[in-house]
Formats: structure tokens, C-alpha cells, sequence
């Protein structure tokens, strides 16, 4: 059933009382509009007819009785007139509290209204009253009704998003100065010394101006160039042309979307003859995936027409994910850095006892997340919930589950863990542009493993699934499966933990073998060994090309 929640009380936790009353209408909470000291999307612009505004107004207010339509109706109809959307800021709920503030009748649902309001905390969400984690996009509900009822050297064109990066530790330095961006790069390089440095500016400016500065001098300040700009969705706030301030682009964006998409396409062109220039001076270039040379191609620029720069995936990441190592995530409910602590420590313990007799690659990946996750925590780079991510294999994952599990059962670990993984992973996501740019049978369009664990997992236990579109490739361009599974210390935890995540990975590297990656074949090879019940089909590889050509030349049309 459906967990009921009231998120009326803004600086304090409700009572058990009201938060199992369900979405708050006797009395309506206080209409505090926007918060004018939150980062806010862009104004959308969906040009609706007077019928299709009706219609939104009178879906708004299906979640609400008669009574208080009339009190409801002029502020939703006035958001959807001024922000392009119905969001309801009426109802805008607090940040995540610890699992045992949550009056449930289970720790799994309570478990999952927690992660939910996380990726909606402000200190974790891009425009957190209009419920989007990131990417400027996608939304985790589309208003706050629903969420009431059921239950995400870089630059920054908008200052909220990277002085929040420069706050949390994730920047050691922040700058609106080309010339002391340039400056910082020269004498980082000389003396050899790391720095993350964000520039708040637009990052055609910067590709730009490092083009003149090789021009000037013939030096290459950039050895390793990507790029994160959000093209899944370029002309509604995902992309910020070069030619606008970032608020005349907002206000160009609401009054005249035509026109704004032309100024779009013009600074992409010159975002990407920037990013060419350099590669033809020597800069490796990786496109992230995110649909910006794709967009490109179709905005007409030449560089990108022929993808000439691989995904990160294809290059690195394929051959990581084909070993079946991959963003594995872990959520402390009880919120205690103290439980963080122990599960990193047990965590690092089972990697160390595992990374025995395995291969040169993968004891490498083991090594170096075994070092990830013994420093992890003395750069204190957690916000919101006590949550960790540690890239691990099929057996890594399945090991420290357990190992977790038991901790609970034992009282190490104070409260439930909620196990998880991103997207971005080895199986959960089918995504040509992305995650399976290295699947080259001809399947990547495919969505397989999003599907397929979606399910698999459900059979096998997971507490939650889900699947869903987007992903920040952009809506139609990809498909992802994902789950959450509640770790309580209980018997049945630690068999369903077993059970479900020995499918969650096996089946993506399943898939990447067929597809004819090596690094795959010997995985899934091991897999079998190691988990006798797991029996995958394996492909023959064609050894004699000639074959191939011979059958062709043969075959009568």
C-alpha cells in the first residue's frame, strides 16, 4: 500500500499523529511560496492551450477535496502561468530524517520515503522545490502532492551549483576570472600540484579562451578534455548559449523559444570547433555521453557529425564494467556518521580478503578501491543521508552485503542499510551513447539489461524497482532498470541480498560478453565457477574472418 506522509512541518519533524494522516488538508499548511534562497528551474515553456491549461489545473487538483479547490485552484494556475508547471510549493516537504523517525509499519517503507526525501535535501538536489536532483531536468515526482501521497576543472554557469560544490569540498577553488583560471592552470602545471578549480562562467568562454592561449603560445594547457554540458535537454535549461548572460538566456527561454534555440545552435557549433581545435593540437577528448556531440550532430557540427571522439565508456569504462565492477552504493538509515564508519571499515576488510588469487586486472580494481574506501571518510564529502559508493564486483558486492547484514544483526551497525547502485553501472542501464557505446553486436539499441534486471531483481527480492526513461541522455535515448533492497540483519535480508545481486551483475556482464568483450567472457567464466547455480550461454567467437567474407562473396542475391 501506499505510505501517507504530511510534510507540513518545515523546521521540525511532525508528530507520529500528523505524518500518518496523509497529504495535509485539515487545516491546509501555510502556502510559503518559492524559497527565494534555493537554486530554481528554468521557467518551462509548454505553450499549452486554454483547454490543456483546464486540464492541468483540474488534474492538479484531483488530489485535493471540493472544499479546497477554490482556495487551491488561483496559486496552482498561477504557478503553471508563471513557472510553466504546477508544482505545488504549498506542500514542499523537509530533508531526510533517520529511519527511525519514519512511523511505519515496516523499515522497507520507511526506508524508502527516506531516499526519497534525500535526493530531494537541499543540500544534495540541483532545484530541490521544483524536484529535481540533477541535471536540470528530470523530476523525482512531478509535484509535491505526489510525493505527499506515494510515497538526484568544471565549469558552472549558474553560480548556485558551483558554489554548492566549492562548500561541500568537491572544488578546492572557484573563480569567475578567465585570466585567473588560466593563471591557476599555468602554475598548477608547473609545480605539479592537484587542483579542482571551477569557473563560473559558460564553457564556451573557456574552451575558447584555451584555444587562444595555444594559439598565442603554442601551449596546450589541457592534455585530458570531457565535457558535461546537458544536452538531453538543450533548449528548456539543459544548455546556456554562449552569446547570453545566464539571465537573459532564462528570460530569452520564456519569451521566445525560437529564438533562444538559435542562439543554442550557434554556440554549440562553437563549442564544439573550440573542443576540435584542441583535439588536433593533442588533447584526448572523451565525450561523457550525456547527448552533447549527439546534439551537436544535429545541430549541423562538422567535428561531431562522424562521432569522432569515443564516450569514456567505450575507452575506459567498458572494459571496467565487462569485469563486473561498478558503482555500488550503501545508505546508513539510522543518518550516524558512526555506522558510515563501521561500514567502511567492513567493507574494506572484505575487499582485502578477497582480492586472493584473481587475475593482475581485477586484483588492480580491487587495490585501488580498497584505498578509495580506507580514505573515504577523512574527507568528510557525504551530504544528506550517511551514504558511500565503492565500485566492486559481483563478488565484492555480494560479500560486503552479507558482511553489512550481519553487522545489523550484531548491533555493530545501529540501523537498517539500504543497498543500491547507480545507473551508470555495469547492467542497469541501456544507453548507445553511454553505458553500452561498447556493446557493438548491433544490440545497443536494445534495452536488455534495463528490463531484464528490472524484473530479475523484483523476483529475487529487491525491496523496490524501478524503471525509467531518461537518465540524462535524454528522454527516448536510453532505459534504465534500478532497485533498492533494505538490509535489516534478518536471515531472509541476507538471502535475498545473495540471490538478488549475483543476477544484478551477472546479467550485464552476461550481455557485455555476447557482445564479444574479452575482459566479459573470462568474468562470466569465473562467475560460474564461483556460483554454481549460475549458468550462462556462451559465445563462439568467429576466429577466421575469411569465413565471413567467403560466405558473403558465395551468397547468390
Amino acid at each position: 500500500g501506499l505510505l501517507l506522509l504530511n510534510w507540513s512541518g518545515l523546521k521540525r519533524m511532525s508528530t507520529l499523529e500528523e505524518i500518518c494522516s496523509g497529504l495535509l488538508v485539515e487545516p491546509l499548511p501555510e502556502n510559503r511560496g518559492r524559497n527565494p534562497g534555493l537554486p530554481h528551474a528554468p521557467t518551462r515553456t509548454p505553450h499549452l492551450t486554454a483547454a490543456e491549461e483546464r486540464l492541468a489545473l483540474r488534474n492538479a487538483l484531483r488530489y485535493f477535496p471540493p472544499c479546497h479547490h477554490a482556495t487551491l485552484a488561483p496559486e496552482f494556475a498561477q504557478e503553471l502561468r508563471q513557472h510553466g508547471h504546477i508544482y505545488m510549493y504549498r506542500f514542499c516537504p523537509p530533508i531526510a530524517y533517520p529511519i527511525h523517525q519514519y512511523p511505519c509499519r515496516t523499515p522497507q517503507a520507511a526506508a524508502i520515503m527516506l531516499m526519497i526525501m534525500n535526493n530531494l535535501d537541499p543540500a544534495v538536489a540541483q532545484f530541490p522545490q521544483e524536484l529535481v536532483t540533477y541535471g536540470g531536468n528530470g523530476q523525482v515526482f512531478s509535484n509535491w502532492a505526489q510525493v505527499s501521497t506515494g510515497g538526484i576543472p568544471g565549469t558552472m554557469v549558474d553560480e548556485a551549483p558551483i558554489r554548492k560544490r566549492h562548500e561541500q569540498g568537491w572544488l578546492m577553488e572557484m573563480s569567475s576570472s578567465l585570466d585567473h583560471c588560466i593563471q591557476r592552470i599555468r602554475e598548477a602545471r608547473a609545480a605539479k600540484l592537484p587542483l579542482s578549480l571551477g569557473y563560473h562562467g559558460n564553457i564556451v568562454d573557456l574552451w575558447e579562451r584555451l584555444v587562444l592561449e595555444y594559439q598565442r603560445s603554442g601551449e596546450l594547457l589541457v592534455d585530458l578534455g570531457s565535457d558535461q554540458t546537458s544536452l538531453h535537454n538543450p533548449f528548456s535549461g539543459g544548455y546556456y548559449p554562449v552569446q547570453l548572460s545566464f539571465r537573459q538566456a532564462n528570460q530569452l527561454m520564456a519569451s521566445s523559444p525560437g529564438q533562444f534555440r538559435t542562439a543554442v545552435e550557434e554556440s554549440l557549433k562553437r563549442h564544439v570547433a573550440a573542443i576540435d581545435t584542441l583535439a588536433e593540437a593533442g588533447m584526448f577528448f572523451w565525450d561523457y555521453g550525456n547527448a552533447f556531440l549527439l546534439e551537436a550532430q544535429r545541430e549541423g557540427s562538422g567535428g561531431a557529425t562522424e562521432f569522432r571522439y569515443p564516450s569514456y565508456v567505450q575507452h575506459i569504462m567498458g572494459d571496467i564494467f565487462s569485469l563486473g565492477f561498478g558503482p555500488f552504493r550503501w545508505v546508513c538509515t539510522s543518518c550516524d556518521p558512526k555506522d558510515l564508519e563501521v561500514t567502511d571499515q567492513i567493507a574494506a576488510t572484505v575487499l582485502e580478503e578477497i582480492a586472493v588469487g584473481v587475475s593482475e586486472g581485477v586484483r588492480q580494481q580491487y587495490h585501488d578501491n580498497i584505498r578509495w574506501i580506507r580514505e573515504a571518510g577523512k574527507h568528510k564529502m557525504v551530504v544528506g543521508s550517511m551514504a558511500r559508493i565503492l565500485y566492486s564486483d559481483q563478488k565484492g558486492r555480494v560479500c560486503i552485503a552479507l558482511a553489512i547484514n550481519k553487522a545489523i544483526a550484531d548491533g555493530r551497525v545501529s540501523a537498517p542499510v539500504v543497498i543500491s547502485r547507480d545507473h551508470h553501472d555495469v547492467s542497469g542501464t541501456d544507453s548507445p551513447f553511454r553505458e553500452t557505446s561498447n556493446v557493438y553486436d548491433g544490440s545497443a539499441f536494445c534495452a536488455d539489461m534495463a528490463v531484464q534486471n528490472f524484473v530479475g531483481d523484483a523476483f529475487r527480492g529487491a525491496t523496490w524497482v524501478s524503471l525509467h526513461n531518461g537518465g540524462g541522455v535524454g528522454w527516448g535515448e536510453v532505459m534504465n532498470g534500478g532497485f533498492g533492497l533494505v538490509l535489516d540483519g534478518s536471515e531472509e535480508a541476507a538471502k535475498r541480498a545473495s540471490l538478488m545481486l549475483n543476477w544484478d551483475v551477472s546479467n550485464g556482464v552476461a550481455r557485455r560478453c555476447w557482445s564479444g568483450n574479452s575482459n566479459a567472457y573470462e568474468t562470466m567464466e569465473r562467475s560460474m565457477e564461483a556460483e554454481t547455480q549460475l549458468r550462462v550461454t556462451m559465445p563462439y567467437a568467429v576466429e577466421d574472418q575469411r569465413v565471413l567474407d567467403q560466405a558473403l562473396d558465395q551468397a547468390l542475391d
